[in-house]
């Protein structure tokens, strides 16, 4: 039997066999009338099936596959078949061979890789760090990154809430990015960014270190995650800061407070309570989503390799040394000699690096 000698494929191979009967009881349920007269039960249902469909339909081409193989290695081995036909039947076991390792090769990455995939809509919050003014120009510049890199994948950003600086640095800023892939490039960036370079304030010419704290939040739908009403206290006031006077005249700030985590966001920067309100309730969301993913996480990584992509702040992730045109990322001990293009929006490299990494390890931990 190929390929299934291997402990990491019968690994592979049985938590398919448990996602395919996963897939099979959600298909029944989704034909029963009770659950499709639910519209949040059966959108959760449907969405969850959707995104088992593709390792179901590896999984399953695999064994269609892994059928013909054993029929066609009967034909080869039994000599009262003529030699032709046994020919023929040898040089059919070589192809298969080949798909079989190119699928299995496939199942393992979805198998792995999938959840993140399915993540189409983040929500990225940077704030500046040690380093005053040089640390909000900094912020800065990791937002104009994640920008171009999005632009150049098509991804739509929405911004949420800045607090700038008179320099044109930002202390916090917030926005949302969506479009296909979003998460399984960037959900490796939260943590701690770190800037060598000679700010533009520095008349001596020395280098300074500054620092930012960017986190990466998966938003989710509503029906992804439920929050009671009554955990959530809304504080209504005036908006401060720029914006006009009438900004200043209207009560359109607000501030929501989950009770159960602590969790608070506020949001000013609309002059429409009403937006106002939206925006804070998306972030609210997706911090109280992250809030439970992260203890999940935890619990099911203790004794487990470390894998990156934890979204730990207080970890220092990445170096931007610019007087050496190096970026050096401290997870994976990755230094790339092009910061110039990095800062740019040009990530691909770094990302692919990141995601090689995180994928061995999640195989190893399979």
């Amino acid at each position: 039997m190929p390929l299934t000698q291997s402990k990491t494929n019968e690994r592979i191979l049985a938590k398919l066999a448990e996602l395919e009967q996963r897939y099979e009881a959600l298909e029944k349920q989704m034909h029963d009338p009770a659950v499709a007269g639910n519209p949040v039960l059966i959108t959760r249902i449907a969405r969850e099936h959707g995104q088992l469909k593709d390792m179901v339909d590896c999984y399953r081409h695999y064994k269609n596959m892994h059928s013909q193989y054993q029929e066609a290695e009967l034909i080869a081995a039994d000599t009262d078949n003529d030699q032709e036909m046994r020919d023929l039947a040898q040089e059919e076991l070589q192809v298969l061979q080949e798909q079989l390792e190119n699928t299995m090769e496939q199942a393992r990455e979805k198998l792995v890789m999938s959840k993140d995939s399915a993540i189409g809509a983040i929500i990225v919050e940077i704030r500046a760090g040690t380093g005053g003014e040089e640390a909000a120009l900094f912020a800065g510049d990791l937002y104009r990154m994640y920008n171009r890199y999005a632009e150049s994948r098509g991804w739509k950003v929405e911004p949420m809430s800045f607090s700038p600086t008179d320099m044109g640095g930002f202390r916090e800023v917030i926005f949302s990015i969506k479009g296909d892939g979003v998460w399984h490039a960037l959900g490796y960036e939260g943590g701690g960014h770190r800037v060598q370079r000679v700010p533009e304030t520095e008349a001596q010419g020395r280098i300074h270190t500054s620092a930012a704290t960017v986190a990466v939040l998966p938003e989710p739908e509503e029906v992804d995650i439920e929050i009671k009403p009554d955990d959530v206290i809304e504080h209504v006031a005036r908006s401060s800061g720029p914006g006009g006077q009438s900004v200043n005249k209207l009560n359109s700030a607000i501030k929501l407070e989950h009770i159960p985590t602590g969790i608070t966001v506020s949001m000013q920067d609309e002059k429409s309570q009403h937006k106002n309100r939206a925006k804070a309730w998306r972030i609210l969301r997706s911090r109280i989503y992250d809030h439970f993913e992260q203890k999940k996480r935890a619990e099911r990584d203790s004794t487990r390799k470390n894998m990156i992509g934890s979204g730990d702040r207080s970890q220092r992730i990445r170096t931007y040394n610019f007087p050496q045109n190096r970026v050096t990322d401290h997870r994976i001990n990755l230094s790339l000699y092009s910061l110039d293009k990095i800062i740019l929006g040009d990530l691909d490299e770094l990302f692919k690096a990141l995601a090689d990494y995180d994928k061995q390890q999640r195989l190893e931990n399979l």
